[in-house]
């Protein structure tokens, strides 16, 4: 049987729109074998995950995804095959809810300023025991008609300078790196071109990210075509990083990102899930 990997996943523990055992069925129906739950800065989704993988005969890598600062710049650094009870990690993951939880309570005051209440009581209650991430801020504005998509809230509202803009210095990516790799995962920089860095830009980050520990570079995503897919690859070549594929489903209501829908991994870039212990 053919492998069919998907290393990057979120559930209703962060921002996504399904529950754990939810969005592994999805990932099952559409013929992932080995699925990585991803969710932004917890591991709370996992147990449960790992539940409804095993019903359904399909392989679950135990992830995350962390927030990281690198010279005043904001990265995410997916962490494969990690061990959430790693006392670091897991003492890291209650850090960023409490910072999450403070950035809400901020966000919200810039709305109230806005003449847009009841935000803070609405994504709590959206997020439940998961991460309170700006994308339920953006569901909350759409719901009360504050704005017609996702994207607007962020252009208007949720985007860097925007109103309700509330800045946060996350963990030095170093750290972060160290976190993961000590507690025996792969760590993997998630959407390297989300960021926008001209080239030069880029080489100064894969070098630092490099010598912090990481190991694997997203090559494949749900949004990457072609040519972006080639460029990325030529990145891991150089900084002789393991290429990851992963779509970064969030929701079913987006048709344009789904589980297991991606392109294949060139086969001049050595596998991320080579790195990981079965």
């Amino acid at each position: 049987m053919t492998e069919t990997y998907d290393l990057h996943s979120h559930s209703n523990a962060s921002d996504g729109a399904l529950s754990p055992t939810e969005l592994v069925q999805r990932a099952h129906e559409h013929g992932v074998t080995s699925l990585a739950l991803t969710d932004h800065d917890t591991v709370v989704g996992l147990s449960e995950a790992q539940v409804a993988a095993t019903a359904a005969g399909i392989e679950l890598i135990p992830g995350i995804e962390l927030s990281t600062s690198w010279q005043n710049k904001c990265f995410h650094i997916v962490g494969l095959g990690i061990d959430p009870a790693y006392p670091p990690l897991a003492e890291a993951t209650r850090n960023l809810q409490i910072m999450r939880t403070e950035r809400a309570e901020k966000i919200a005051e810039k709305l109230e300023k806005k003449r847009i209440p009841g935000a803070l009581a609405a994504v709590k209650k959206a997020a439940g025991d998961g991460m309170i991430t700006r994308t339920h801020f953006a569901d909350f504005l759409l719901s009360q008609f504050h704005v017609s998509t996702q994207q607007e809230a962020f252009d208007r509202y949720l985007g860097a300078g925007k109103d309700a803009y509330v800045a946060t210095i996350w963990a030095e990516m170093e750290l972060a790196v160290n976190w993961i790799t000590g507690s025996g995962g792969v760590a993997v920089l998630a959407h390297p071109l989300r960021y926008k860095l001209t080239a030069s830009w880029m080489r100064r980050l894969l070098a630092a990210f490099k010598e912090a520990g990481g190991l694997g570079i997203e090559v494949v995503t749900g949004r990457y075509n072609s040519d972006e897919i080639k460029l990325v690859a030529g990145y891991a070549k150089r900084f002789e990083l393991a290429g990851s594929v992963g779509s970064d489903f969030h929701s079913p209501a987006n048709q344009w990102v789904e589980l297991g829908r991606l392109a294949p991994l060139p086969e001049n870039v050595k596998p991320v899930w080579e790195l990981l212990g079965n």
